[in-house]
């Protein structure tokens, strides 16, 4: 089997896990704490972050983009109709553009600091930039929220998903960073009904249902974190 070394509120991590499952691909999950910097971990991805990707035959994939293509080709063609990453050139160039949106802007601006601040401060020493959460951060990273919102909205008032008329990497991708910040408890869905209901219809998908179980030690998730009808 192959393994995922992942974090449970790594936004990137839970793309990953998502890809999987929509894959109907298995692997054995292991925390990775990457504050502290494992020799182990580290020699698989010198930049010591979160998700890597091994096969059983020790071939380790670091990061999420990298992680994503490699499974397309390897796997993509077996799912025909439900592959991730579009055929066409022009429509692969939107899932990509969007899956930097995500990964890199809304992870920014508002998934990053969130976690940091709320999440893994709490584990970290303070030699290693633990301590009380920067509130300042906090609260820029709530405001960036709704534009964020709204242009997923945006997109869902023109196509069936962000990308396209299919589900593709860049809802998995967006799902997985409002998973974090769901969990947070710091998503105004309530203003935003188009945004609230594409991602009723991710969080519904078979390969949503372990990210719905995770539980932070110590942080329990928000009200409706697990609730389908939200």
């Amino acid at each position: 089997m192959a393994t995922l070394y992942h974090y449970p509120l790594c936004p990137h991590s839970r793309f990953i896990r998502l890809v999987l499952g929509e894959f109907g691909l298995e692997a054995a999950l292991v925390e990775e704490r990457v504050w502290e910097r494992r020799r182990e971990f580290l020699e698989m991805n010198p930049a010591g972050t979160t998700p890597v990707f091994r096969e059983e035959n020790g071939l380790a994939i670091p990061g999420a983009g990298p992680i994503a293509e490699y499974l397309d080709e390897t796997r993509g063609l077996a799912l025909g109709e439900r592959r991730l990453l579009p055929e066409g050139p022009g429509e692969r160039v939107e899932v990509r553009r969007l899956l930097d949106w995500f990964s890199l802007k809304f992870n920014e601006e508002i998934t990053g600091p969130l976690v940091l601040e709320k999440v893994m401060k709490r584990f970290m020493a303070r030699d290693d930039g633990g301590g009380p959460p920067e509130m300042s951060a906090i609260r820029a990273a709530r405001a960036n929220v709704r534009y964020h919102l709204r242009y997923i909205a945006w997109l869902t008032a023109k196509r069936n998903w962000l990308a396209g008329s299919k589900l593709s990497y860049a809802d998995l991708a967006a799902a997985a960073h409002l998973s974090c910040v769901d969990y947070l408890g710091d998503v105004p869905w309530e203003e935003d009904e188009a945004a609230r209901a594409w991602y009723a219809r991710i969080k519904s998908r078979p390969s949503f249902r372990p990210l719905l179980n995770d539980r932070m030690p110590g942080m329990a998730p928000s009200a409706h974190y697990d609730n389908l009808d939200f």
